[in-house]
């Protein structure tokens, strides 16, 4: 029976087109914020390699660069933690026009016009002092590898083929040269942990709430509402700024703050809910077989109140996504160099107005689909599991 409930649901609800590019958009969106580091361009940690000399450029820029190794000893990753965390800047990379060979060196030209010379066990090996260079080979002490000796062709034919690359920034670069593709995916998984895990502590917290004030009634229910009402007094933006003001400026910090200022909607429906069921008839046998308050709260009220839930978990979460957002736009939220769609307009704003209003506009536009996905998915919810409507 109950998986033909369900069944019923997702069929009316697949009807409704609105609701059905809503819920599609965020799958993508989880789907793109899960594997972030394996499929953005730049897969450094915080997606923060910086090339100053290609700052903002417009969308579906394309330039060619060259990889010098950092001479930098690197402990070895595990994938979970590069999916994580991304990886570390193993590389400096500069742009460049041409360049050409000599026996030892790539000789490059870069965008501004000058020369530069680097030595190919540089490029390579990111050292600058070799062992050992003897016709057309090269001997050098690798910081990983230890003692290397390479001919000095197949050194060239490798930095051709492994060190000299083409890039194409599809959504462009930000004021320091960063890859904004990257960093809007890298955004888009802060917004999307962030409303998850406020919806989930206001769910518990006004479920629990809504539960116990909608069954036990008397004082309880009094002091619950007395709670409700004075949180619900209080501006939502002004209750977040105060807590994350007094706690500290994080992402652990934030998501509380959402959860404890959005839990006022989920206890007020639920309370409301619960006020109409207690007094019917399978609650009245439940009660008469003697099961405790619990037991009939969390098993047998609580299944009733899913289609409620869904929908002002969906509302909830497109707000504590435009609540992320702002709290980082004015300074408050995610911290620099962390990306989020928030401090993204923050950081790029000023140029927006000079003319790079592509900085501004992509952030504005994935904000805008990731809430109209919610409100969308949300009111699908609503007019299926809402009877009225369906009479």
């Amino acid at each position: 029976m109950g998986s033909e409930v369900s069944g019923n649901i997702w069929s009316q609800l697949l009807h409704k087109k609105s609701a059905v590019v809503g819920i599609v958009i965020i799958i993508l969106s989880s789907l793109l914020s899960i594997l972030a580091y394996i499929i953005i361009p730049d897969k450094t940690n915080n997606a923060n390699e910086q090339i100053s000399e290609i700052a903002l450029q417009s969308p579906m820029y394309r330039t060619v660069l060259l990889k010098i190794k950092r001479n930098l000893a690197y402990e070895e990753q595990g994938w979970i933690e590069k999916i994580t965390n991304g990886l570390g800047a193993r590389y400096d990379y500069i742009p460049i026009d041409s360049f050409s060979t000599t026996v030892n060196e790539l000789v490059i030209t870069t965008k501004s016009g000058k020369r530069q010379y680097h030595k190919l066990w540089n490029i390579l090996h990111a050292v600058d002092t070799i062992v050992d260079t003897e016709g057309d080979s090269y001997t050098i002490i690798d910081y990983a590898a230890g003692r290397v000796t390479m001919n000095k062709e197949e050194a060239v034919n490798k930095i051709r083929r492994e060190n000299i690359v083409s890039r194409r920034f599809y959504f462009g670069t930000d004021r320091y040269g960063r890859d904004i593709l990257s960093r809007i995916i890298l955004g888009l998984r802060v917004s999307l942990i962030v409303g998850l895990l406020g919806v989930i502590i206001s769910l518990t917290v006004g479920l629990f709430l809504g539960l116990v004030s909608g069954y036990s009634r008397g004082i309880i229910d009094d002091i619950v509402m007395w709670l409700i009402n004075t949180v619900w007094s209080i501006p939502t933006v002004l209750l977040v700024f105060a807590i994350v003001i007094a706690l500290g400026r994080s992402i652990n910090v934030i998501f509380l703050a959402v959860g404890l200022t959005l839990w006022v909607d989920v206890a007020r429906i639920v309370r409301g809910q619960v006020l109409e069921l207690r007094e019917e008839q399978f609650l009245v046998a439940a009660k008469s077989l003697g099961y405790k308050p619990l037991r009939i709260m969390f098993v047998h009220i609580l299944p009733n109140l899913v289609g409620p839930l869904l929908v002002i978990c969906a509302s909830n979460f497109a707000i504590a996504i435009l609540l992320e957002a702002g709290l980082s736009y004015l300074g408050f939220g995610v911290q620099a160099p962390t990306p989020s769609l928030g401090n993204m307009l923050n950081e790029n704003y000023a140029f927006a107005l000079g003319g790079k209003v592509f900085i501004a506009i992509i952030p504005a536009i994935v904000i805008m689909l990731l809430v109209l996905s919610f409100n969308l998915a949300g009111n699908g919810l609503r007019d299926v599991f809402d009877v009225k409507s369906k009479t």
